[in-house]
C-alpha cells in the first residue's frame, strides 16, 4: 500500500503525528483495522524501515469519547511503568491526550506479537498461564501508585436477567449493599481476561502456548487482588461456563497469589464483578461474537451470567 492509501485510513493529522515519532527514512506503508476495542478505534500500521524491513505499530483513537483524556493519560502511565518489568505490554511510543496534534485524542505504542484466544479448546492450559500472569501483575510495586480502583455499579443500578433465579440476585445485591471489605492494595489491570491477553499459539495447538502480551492498560488501578481476579473469573464464565469461573480463583492461588482470607470478603468481589457485568452483557457479548464465537448470542450470555451468580451464592449457603 502506497503512503497515500495509508493516509485514507489515517486522518491527515493524526498521520503527520505518527510520522513525526518514526525514526529518519521510515514510513506508513499499511494500515489496517484492529477488531475487539468497544470504546476505542484500534489501528495496526506497519511502518517500511530504512533497511527495507517492516515494523509495527498500534494506533489508539477515542473518538467522541467522554474521558478520553484520562484513559489516555492512565495508559500512558502504565505502559511507561511497565517497561522492564518484565511484564507483557506494548511500549508507550507517544500519547496526544487532549488532540492537540491529532483530530482526536491518540496514543500510539508497539506492537505486540500473538493472539487474544477465545475458544473453549486448550483452555485447561491456558488457565494456569493466566492466572500466573495475574499474579505477576500483581507483584509490581510501582514507585508512584495509580489511582483508586473505582466501582460503579450500585445495589439499584443491576441489571437482572429475564428468567433468573429471583432469591439468588436478591441475596447477590444485599452481598454489595453492604461496606466493601478492607484489602490490601496491589497493583491492577482492572480489565484482566482473555480479550485483552495475547497468546502464541504454535501448532499443534494447545501444547507450547504462552502469553506474549497483555493488553489495554487505560483503567489501571490500586485495588484488591480479588477484583481483578473476580473479572477474570466473570469473563470466563460467560466465554466457556460457570464452572470456568469458580476454578479461576483456584488456579491463581495455585500460582501463588493471594486472595483475602474470609470466604465472605472473596464472595463480596467476585458477586461484585458478575453484577457489575449484568449492566454492559451486550456489549461484552458483541466482540466476542466478532471474533468467532457467534453462539454467544446476550441472551446466551445472560443464561451464564445467572448460573454463575447462582452458584456464587450456592457456594456460600
Amino acid at each position: 500500500m502506497t503512503n497515500h492509501d495509508a493516509a485514507a485510513a489515517v486522518r491527515p493529522l493524526t498521520l503527520a503525528w505518527v510520522s513525526r515519532h518514526l525514526e529518519a527514512g521510515e514510513r506508513i506503508v499499511k494500515t489496517e483495522a484492529l477488531r475487539g476495542g468497544i470504546t476505542a478505534e484500534m489501528r495496526r500500521l506497519t511502518i517500511g524501515t530504512r533497511d527495507g524491513g517492516t515494523r509495527d505499530l498500534v494506533l489508539r483513537t477515542f473518538v467522541n469519547v467522554e474521558h478520553a483524556e484520562d484513559w489516555l493519560n492512565r495508559e500512558a502511565g502504565a505502559l511507561a511503568l511497565l517497561t522492564g518489568t518484565g511484564v507483557p505490554a506494548p511500549g508507550l511510543v507517544a500519547v496526544d491526550p487532549t488532540a492537540v496534534y491529532c483530530e482526536y485524542p491518540s496514543l500510539l505504542m508497539t506492537h505486540l506479537a500473538g493472539r487474544t484466544v477465545l475458544d473453549d479448546e486448550g483452555l485447561e492450559s491456558r488457565v494456569p498461564l493466566l492466572a500466573r500472569q495475574l499474579v505477576a501483575i500483581h507483584a509490581l510495586r510501582p514507585a508512584e501508585r495509580p489511582r483508586e480502583y473505582v466501582a460503579l455499579t450500585t445495589a439499584d443500578t443491576v441489571v437482572i436477567p429475564k428468567g433468573a433465579d429471583a432469591a439468588a440476585w436478591a441475596a447477590a445485591i444485599d452481598v454489595i449493599r453492604k461496606p466493601a471489605p478492607p484489602y490490601d492494595g496491589r497493583f491492577l489491570h482492572r480489565d484482566f481476561q482473555p480479550g485483552n491477553v495475547l497468546f502464541d499459539v504454535p501448532p499443534p495447538r494447545p501444547a507450547g502456548t504462552r502469553i506474549t502480551g497483555v493488553v489495554d492498560w487505560a483503567a489501571t488501578s490500586w485495588g484488591p487482588a480479588d477484583l481483578d481476579v473476580a473479572h477474570c473469573s466473570t469473563n470466563l464464565a460467560l466465554l466457556h461456563g460457570p464452572a470456568w469461573g469458580l476454578r479461576f480463583p483456584e488456579a491463581y492461588e495455585e500460582a501463588g497469589g493471594v486472595l483475602a482470607s474470609a470466604a465472605n470478603d472473596r464472595l463480596y468481589w467476585r458477586v461484585r464483578d458478575g453484577l457489575a457485568c449484568s449492566e454492559e452483557v451486550q456489549q461484552v457479548a458483541q466482540p466476542w461474537r466478532e471474533a468467532g464465537r457467534t453462539e454467544l448470542t446476550t441472551r446466551t450470555v445472560e443464561e451464564r451470567l445467572n448460573a454463575y451468580v447462582t452458584a456464587l451464592m450456592d457456594a456460600l449457603g
